[in-house]
Formats: structure tokens, sequence, C-alpha cells
């Protein structure tokens, strides 16, 4: 999925811009012959994580639909889309988190005041979701500040539409510029800073937001807009608490420091990857434990979920408590 999306960034603008490539044969673009292969190679992945799931419904006890309605390559695609969406997006987003840590240590200090209050030496879980406004607030913000995506997924409009001097007709594409909305001053005054307190009375979960009729009070706008919007938002906005929450509570993130000048080394922000994903490029951080104990912790953590994984497959053999209580 890595190789497939680093195609994608590479290449995805170029074709967009120039359709006329995408007829050329394989030869005079090497980049079709490329993703060609990695194609055949994600079909595979997806066909075998889908059949493998089948097999088990069926030898189970789970009531199967009469009809499917797909085949199984568009099943596994669907199924494979879901998987690569939801992990490579919350990878992106934790990033540029981290990276506003680095560059904000005051954000990341009120953050651990607060889990320290409520949590303690207590690894903080999703019971700790209405005790955390602050880290709710930093999700928020994460969301804003370095969202996963320039653009959205592109739709396009059942109807003639006009919107100012502009007019729209049927079946035109319309893609939603994120980046440029989530650093609007006039919504968000002061925009590369970031401020979890933009947030800190919000209360509502990304999607009853998104249902507001209102779209100028809009937290985000990284889970699409309209009716097709992303259907896993609301666990994304779990997973993204939980991770944010775990990693202050047991990480500091500190600058590196130049071994030449003394200087510490601040990341810039706006120094990102070519194509569609705000991802960060590569920025020296010094990421420590908190203490001996927290430390501990977290590899007790990881030996626990490290037995919930079938040893061949890396596959989950039974479902992580916290993912369960997320979905």
């Amino acid at each position: 999925m890595i190789r497939l999306s680093d195609q994608i960034l590479k290449t995805a603008a170029m074709l967009d811009l120039v359709p006329v490539l995408r007829g050329l044969p394989a030869w005079l673009l090497p980049i079709k012959k490329e993703g060609q292969k990695i194609h055949r190679e994600e079909r595979r992945l997806f066909k075998r994580l889908y059949l493998d799931n089948k097999e088990k419904l069926e030898k189970g006890k789970a009531k199967l639909q009469r009809e499917e309605g797909f085949t199984d390559d568009v099943a596994a695609y669907i199924s494979g889309a879901l998987l690569q969406a939801g992990s490579e997006t919350t990878a992106t987003i934790l990033i540029g988190f981290v990276q506003a840590m680095v560059i904000f240590p005051e954000v990341a200090k009120a953050a651990q005041a607060q889990l320290d209050a409520i949590c303690g030496d207590r690894m903080p879980d999703l019971d700790d979701w209405d005790k955390l406004p602050y880290i709710r607030a930093c999700a928020k913000e994460s969301l804003r500040w370095m969202p996963g995506f320039f653009l959205g997924i592109p739709h396009a409009v059942t109807q003639d539409d006009v919107y100012g001097e502009y007019h729209i007709p049927k079946d035109a594409t319309v893609i939603i510029n994120v980046w440029s909305v989530h650093q609007d001053p006039r919504r968000h005054p002061d925009p590369r800073k970031f401020d979890p307190l933009r947030y800190i009375d919000d209360e509502l979960s990304s999607n009853d937001s998104a249902n507001s009729p209102d779209a100028t009070q809009r937290d985000h706008f990284v889970f699409g807009a309209g009716r097709r919007r992303c259907q896993g938002m609301h666990i994304a906005d779990r997973s993204i608490f939980l991770a944010i929450s775990r990693m202050l509570w047991a990480f500091d993130f500190k600058r590196a420091v130049d071994p030449q000048t003394g200087r510490e080394i601040v990341p810039d922000m706006d120094d990102v990857v070519d194509g569609m994903v705000s991802l960060p490029k590569p920025f020296k951080a010094n990421i420590v434990s908190r203490s001996q104990s927290r430390a501990q912790s977290i590899r007790d953590e990881w030996a626990t979920a490290s037995t919930l994984l079938d040893p061949e497959t890396l596959e989950w053999k039974t479902l992580p408590e916290g993912l369960r209580k997320s979905c």
C-alpha cells in the first residue's frame, strides 16, 4: 500500500494535468508499467484478505446474504480501499501532530498537564473522552493543521448550478480545496499556529459537525462534505484521540540540537512532500519516554497486542479492547 500511495503521489498530478498521457503504451510511460505491477500485487493482497474472511463467514454462524451483488474482485477492492484509506491518512495526520508538538512545545505541556491530572500513571483510554477536552481539541486542531490531503475527493454536480459569478454545468467535477479552507484566516486567525483552544468549547464529533446545516460552523473538512462523506469519521475521531492521548502521556517530543551550533532545530512546518498528501518531509526530533514506568507500560501494551496477532498472517486473532470500543 505504501508503494501504491507513493506512485499515486508522483504521477497523479501529471496525469490529471495532461490526460492524453494516459493513452500512452507502458513502454513509453514507465510509471504506467510500475502502476500495473503494483495493481497486480494490491489485487492479490485485497483478494486474499477478502476471501479469507468470506471463508470464515461461510464456516461460522453468521447469516450470509442470498445475493452479494458484487464480484469477489469488487468486494475485495471495496474492503481494501477502506483499509488503505483509514490506515494511511491516520498515520499522516499523526506525523503532522508530532511535528506540531516539536514546533509548539507549549501545547504539549498543556496537554500533558491535563493527562497527568486526569490519568496519572494510568494509560488513557476511551473512557477518558469526556474528561480530556484539551486532548479532543488537539485532535481537531491536528485535522485542521495538517489534514492529510490538500484536496478533497472529487464529486460531480447532478444539475446546472451557479456559485457567485461561476456557472457550474451538470456533471462537472467539483473538489473541495481543504487546505485553503483550513488556512483561511477569516475562519481560523493565525492559521499556521497550532492552537487547540480554537476548539476547546467544541463538543461535537466530526460527524455531528459535518451534519450541521451551516457549513461556516464546521470544525474542519478532512472527511469531505455533502452526502458522500467519509463513512469512518467516527472511528477516526476515536483512533486519533487514543493515539494522541497515549503519545503525549508516554513521550516528550523535543527539538533536536544541531551538533555544530548547539542550537535547537525547528522543523519547517510548510516543508511538505510533493503530491496530494499534506505530509511533512522528514524532520529531526528527539522523542523520549517521560518516565521509566511509562516506558514499561508501553512495552507491556506492545507485548499484549502481539499476543492478539496471528504469528503467520500478522492479522488480529481477536479485536483489541481499544479498537472494539471505537467501532
